[in-house]
Parts: C-alpha cells; structure tokens; sequence
C-alpha cells in the first residue's frame, strides 16, 4: 500500500477547500486518508475521527486553525511524515518547530495549487 496524505480537518461540505482537496488528490491517483471531526464520506473517500496506525503517511495536509490543532500536534509529529503542509489559515509555528526538531519537512502552500501547478 502506498504512503498516505492525511487531510486534517476533512468536510463532507463540497464548498470547503479540503473537501476539493480530497477529491482532487484521489483525481491525481494520490492514497488519501480523510480525517475530520464526524464520519461521513467525499465522494466514496471515507472521512474518519482518527489516523489509522496501520498506515504510512507521507504528507499531512492541514485544514484547520492552530488552536484545533493543537490536540493532535504530538499525534502528526508521530506519524513521521515526509512534509507537513500548511494550507492558508492553518499555520501554526509551534507545529511547525516540533515538526522540523523532528526532521520533518514544513511548506507554507496551498495543496490545491500545488496539484494544479504539477508541484505535489
């Protein structure tokens, strides 16, 4: 099974920008885990309420504020990812810092332009 991308903060609601990037990471051929804060589903995507350990991620993409994230910093630095992206309104410094102590890579960017411009 190929390394994941993890989207934190997953919406069922097709107007929320991690919605679009969950299905458009699956449209590029991308394994994605969706998590978010209730079940539910974006396009035959499950979304789930935790991180499955059985899984090798290679990018955590977050959709949520520093604050939101703040319960599940310990569990992202875990996972060891490869990167950690920030989409706009997500950053968080103290992540960010834990992340690189951490070995691991950190980008200020927009997962849906970085699809779009062929830069994932």
């Amino acid at each position: 099974m190929s390394p994941a991308t993890v989207v934190l903060g997953a919406s069922p609601k097709e107007d929320r920008y991690s919605n679009k990037a969950v299905r458009k990471l699956v449209a590029h051929g991308h394994a994605v885990i969706a998590v978010g804060l209730r079940e539910g589903d974006i396009d035959g995507t499950p979304i789930v309420t935790d991180v499955p350990s059985d899984r090798t991620v290679d990018t955590v993409t977050m959709y949520m504020n520093a604050e939101n994230q703040r319960v599940w910093e310990d569990r992202i630095v875990a996972l060891k990812p490869r990167r950690i992206i920030f989409n706009p309104g997500a950053e968080n410094e103290r992540l960010a810092r834990a992340a690189a102590q951490a070995g691991i890579s950190v980008e200020e960017a927009c997962t849906l332009v970085l699809l779009s411009t062929g830069q994932y």
